[in-house]
């Protein structure tokens, strides 16, 4: 912290009283607005190192194997790719920062989502590897999984 807070409450998330100097554990949405209003300094492994891991151990996977990705990290990338953004508007950061996080996380979504497009064309069944897909690839699989099959009704049915 580089200053003194005390009593700070934002819907349920409440922060009783920190002191300047004090090392503190906040979710990620309070510890950059109160490091965007200069109250504080983050401390922590940046996103980007999150995102190259992820990118790696999914270039190592098959074609039809996923690796485990954590429930939020989509929100987690949003996140950062957002603020970085903003902070390059505000010249805080380098555009090239900013855009090399963006690559990274455009290829990681662009392999991800050829693997289920992959996955849901095929007869795989989402329970068998839904402990590593967030929520937000679950959804997709299960609408992808749906449109081929239709597709694949249409196009196979006898004379029309």
């Amino acid at each position: 912290m580089r200053s003194s807070l005390e009593n700070i409450e934002v819907g349920d998330f409440k922060i009783g009283r920190v002191s300047d100097g004090e090392s503190v554990e906040l979710p990620r949405w309070a510890a950059e607005e109160l490091a965007r209003l200069d109250l504080a300094e983050m401390d922590e492994e940046p996103f980007e190192t999150e995102i190259s891991k992820a990118l790696s151990r999914e270039k190592m996977m098959g074609p039809l194997q996923l690796s485990n990705l954590q429930p939020d990290f989509f929100l987690k990338m949003r996140r950062r790719l957002a603020y970085l953004n903003q902070a390059v508007q505000e010249g805080k950061v380098r555009r090239e920062d900013y855009e090399k996080l963006r690559s990274s996380s455009y290829d990681l979504v662009g392999l991800r989502l050829g693997k289920l497009l992959s996955l849901s064309s095929s007869s795989a069944d989402v329970a068998k590897f839904s402990d590593k897909l967030t929520p937000e690839e679950t959804a997709f699989f299960k609408l992808a999984q749906s449109l081929s099959k239709e597709w694949k009704n249409a196009m196979l049915r006898g004379g029309v």
